[in-house]
């Protein structure tokens, strides 16, 4: 211990100096503000002695947290802190405007144009490239690319500001007392940057209510935050910078074995980052007295593609669902918006289908089958009429959910994907309902259920990962290839032994039963401090020796 902590601790005290303590204080695009870095931890020990301090006042409260909130922010992001300030200010005062007027007409245009506004500048800056490059794509033009810098974590900000305006216009809130109360409620670190994405009227009322840091709270808080890190430094990272990264840059320099592990490998990193995350942020959220939206329910145990979506960013799906889904229609109506998408999604396919027609008959092939799956899928129910309005509102939801996740085909793809099988997943729920009945024939039936939908969800990670359209291709065409070569697997397996047996680390944890976690966290609970603190010298220690690379930012910062 005394040799690890001459070779490793020793060098790191040497260069703490004044630049070095300095650097904390300024934003390096290089180096952002994360949860799972020394910088934030130290900071966060220091911000919290205060907060404790302060915790019987009101405002001066609030005031320090907006305080360190945004300076949070200005080491994640910099100067894009200012368009917070901006933002909040325009929706605080317009909304204001809109809740006291009683013209209907009149709030129906102010909701309308506090979400264009706010659409408008994510559009800017998340899609005005994507804009660019598809017009030259298809008017043969040459636009020149804007160099635009992406705010992080400006998706999750401004849905919340959204869900503020749209609530209030429902009546389902009233607006806040004043701006600083609208700005810790946009503002509010734990979650700023990367989520869960915090609905108005499930935060707001925390703010007025009597603050109160239970002995409970604080350790569950604590406990989530120990997982948090592990998943994300001890699993997600490190099978990323040792396998996934390099196989999805360059997959055809791969076999096809390497190419299905890595996409498995994917599967659980991008689980154990994300997952990770909101771990992070719900637990620091307890330890300063507020509670956020759980995000994640043991998504890989779903026995189908609904279900998966009402355990995977649940912040996110009931988000889309109350916003988005039941707006265009939901399973009542079609309208034109909710055909729309659908439309603009399938012609744009039948386009490549055409255009690469000289090329290769699969992309046509692709476009027909994909076009027939879905009209399957409404044109055999039951409510032929009332599926299809679900259908193609659902596949709205979903194409404009990928296109969420960012500005690129693949994500698109990806949205559509999962639009197609929930709508193929209802009409098999027309034939085959589920019912609560428990049998040995039922059981079998909800583990293949189980391993069906994981490895499709896996599946279409690809999409989601890869760099490119094409690179996704790639990767699916290798593990086409895919032979049974026992002896050149078992080769694989002793080159990566450690990353596999972190990758089955990371999907056994998935899967331990709920009650198992919480005698886990009881045990926790009743441990005496000095354990605890063991605990934290331990995680400490597994997470440096780990991160081999430095702290790797999070998947979902670039959303």
């Amino acid at each position: 211990m005394k040799n690890w902590f001459d070779q490793h601790i020793i060098p790191q005290l040497e260069f703490f100096d004044a630049e070095t303590v300095g650097s904390w204080f300024t934003f390096n695009p290089a180096e952002p503000m994360l949860f799972n870095t020394a910088r934030f931890f130290a900071m966060f020990l220091v911000f919290y002695a205060i907060y404790i301090s302060l915790r019987k006042t009101f405002y001066p409260r609030l005031l320090y947290v907006i305080c360190f909130s945004l300076f949070f922010y200005y080491l994640s992001s910099g100067a894009f802190v200012l368009l917070i300030f901006v933002s909040s200010l325009f929706d605080y005062i317009v909304t204001k405007r809109m809740y006291y007027s009683k013209s209907e007409t009149t709030q129906k245009v102010i909701v309308s144009l506090s979400v264009i506004v706010n659409l408008g500048l994510l559009g800017y800056f998340k899609y005005m490239n994507f804009f660019i490059d598809s017009i030259n794509t298809v008017s043969e033009s040459y636009i020149e690319f804007q160099k635009i810098g992406l705010p992080v974590g400006i998706s999750f900000f401004t849905f919340q500001s959204i869900s503020y305006v749209i609530e209030i216009y429902r009546k389902e809130i009233k607006p806040t007392k004043n701006y600083i109360d609208y700005l810790f409620f946009i503002s509010f670190f734990p979650q700023l940057v990367a989520g869960p994405i915090v609905r108005a009227k499930d935060f707001l009322s925390q703010i007025y209510t009597e603050l109160k840091i239970t002995k409970e709270d604080m350790n569950y808080g604590m406990l989530l935050i120990i997982g948090g890190l592990i998943k994300k430094v001890v699993i997600s990272d490190y099978i990323s910078s040792n396998f996934v990264d390099r196989v999805y840059d360059l997959p055809n320099a791969y076999t096809p074995f390497e190419n299905l592990m890595a996409s498995y490998g994917y599967a659980i990193q991008i689980y154990c980052d994300f997952s990770g995350y909101s771990d992070m942020a719900i637990g620091i959220a307890l330890l300063l007295g507020f509670k956020l939206p759980t995000n994640f329910r043991t998504p890989y145990q779903s026995k189908s593609i609904t279900e998966f979506w009402r355990r995977w960013h649940i912040s996110l799906s009931t988000w889309l669902k109350d916003f988005l889904y039941i707006s265009v229609g939901g399973n009542r109506k079609g309208t034109f918006a909710g055909f729309l998408f659908p439309v603009l999604f399938f012609v744009a396919l039948f386009g490549w289908g055409i255009y690469m027609y000289q090329t290769s008959y699969v992309p046509l092939i692709i476009a027909s089958g994909s076009f027939l799956v879905f009209c399957v899928s409404f044109l055999f129910a039951k409510d032929k009429k009332k599926t299809m309005f679900t259908d193609v509102n659902l596949m709205t939801t979903m194409l404009l959910g990928g296109l969420w996740h960012g500005a690129s085909l693949r994500f698109i793809v990806w949205g559509a994907l999962h639009g197609g099988a929930l709508a193929v997943h209802k009409l098999f729920l027309d034939y085959f309902p589920d019912n609560d009945k428990k049998s040995p024939l039922k059981s079998v039936w909800n583990v293949f259920a189980v391993i069906l939908t994981f490895n499709f969800v896996t599946f279409c990670w690809i999409f989601f990962r890869a760099k490119d359209f094409p690179t996704a291709l790639d990767i699916i065409k290798n593990i086409g290839n895919l032979t049974f070569d026992f002896n050149q697997w078992y080769i694989i397996y002793q080159g990566y032994t450690n990353v596999f047996l972190v990758m089955l680390f990371g999907l056994v944890w998935h899967f331990i039963p709920e009650a198992w976690m919480k005698k886990v966290q009881h045990i926790f609970i009743v441990m005496p401090l000095v354990g605890k603190a063991i605990i934290l010298a331990l995680v400490f220690w597994l997470v440096f020796a780990t991160a081999q690379e430095g702290p790797q930012p999070f998947i979902y910062f670039q959303f």
